[in-house]
């Protein structure tokens, strides 16, 4: 019987990301293929320690054990430049931590992204920034997984929701809003957002891994949902209606928006206890990976 991954999420993830595999890919930079080869063969039977998504990639599997009708909501794949001699330490890793991963692709150091779509996947999750760039082209939700001093998501935290935070312009939304900002200034986007204020956004790489997450929330009350989300953006009045009207087009629920108008976002991604946050600016990212697990999404023109 065929296996269908209809109404389900789909989270695509590499190994690199899932594990800390620090150690064997600097010999593979250094050494060549061969000698990370033996190197994996010689500590297949060593547990991998958990990666800088690890946590997150928990949170999402757990919103499987709370499932309103006992179904399965979310699937996490597991993509790898491994090759399957090499990745069996990765299963057995997966296996020892009591993860719910049972689908994966090895590729033998080729790029895997080519099956992020053949899994219809929502979300591509990376620490190979090409592969992420690979994805978005091909209209997929990705992100590259960066390292964060805050170690990651805590597992224990007091908050059982998974809480994921969102830029706007370039990542929810296109960066057609974002270019007259960078390429006439704040004054000429303010203006042009007023005035297209009833005119919703084209929306941007993340619309639907958002709508995909709204689907699931769509299950539960709005006062105990497992998932929270937020819209995070450097915008303020009066651009700020524009993005509530463009959300109200979609019939898409963020529980929280934060209209910063250009405050540094790190603080108050802390406040909001985000387990993942996306934006497209590297600055941004790099002031929030201190605090909270990040994915930059190279989209839009801060990225050209």
């Amino acid at each position: 019987m065929s296996v269908s991954f209809d109404d389900k999420l789909v989270v695509a993830i590499s190994s690199r990301a899932l594990f800390d595999m620090a150690e064997s890919h600097e010999i593979y930079i250094t050494q060549g293929i061969d000698a990370y080869y033996q190197y994996q063969l010689e500590h297949e039977d060593e547990i991998l320690k958990p990666g800088v998504a690890f946590d997150l990639v928990k949170k999402f599997l757990s919103l499987n054990d709370i499932s309103p009708d006992d179904g399965t909501k979310v699937e996490v794949i597991l993509l790898s430049r491994n090759s399957a001699d090499t990745g069996l330490r990765v299963f057995k890793s997966i296996e020892e931590h009591n993860l719910n991963i049972v689908r994966a692709a090895f590729t033998n150091g080729k790029s895997p992204y080519r099956y992020v779509s053949s899994f219809g996947a929502h979300l591509f999750l990376s620490a190979d920034p090409d592969d992420v760039k690979s994805a978005l082209q091909a209209g997929i939700a990705a992100a590259t997984i960066l390292p964060s001093s805050s170690g990651g998501v805590d597992s224990s935290s007091n908050h059982p929701e998974l809480k994921i935070a969102f830029d706007g312009d370039a990542v929810l939304f296109s960066d057609e809003a974002e270019r007259i900002y960078q390429l006439d200034g704040l004054e000429t986007f303010n203006k042009v957002e007023k005035n297209r204020a009833d005119k919703p956004l084209p929306g941007g790489p993340f619309k639907n891994f958002l709508a995909a997450l709204q689907k699931i929330q769509s299950e539960y009350p709005t006062d105990s949902s497992p998932l929270r989300t937020a819209l995070v953006t450097a915008r303020g009045a009066p651009a700020h209606e524009r993005v509530i009207k463009t959300l109200r087009a979609w019939d898409i629920r963020i529980d929280e928006a934060l209209f910063l108008g250009g405050l540094d976002k790190a603080t108050f991604l802390d406040s909001f206890e985000a387990d993942i946050f996306f934006d497209d600016n590297t600055s941004n990212c790099a002031s929030a990976s201190g605090l909270v697990t990040t994915g930059h999404v190279p989209n839009g023109i801060s990225n050209e």
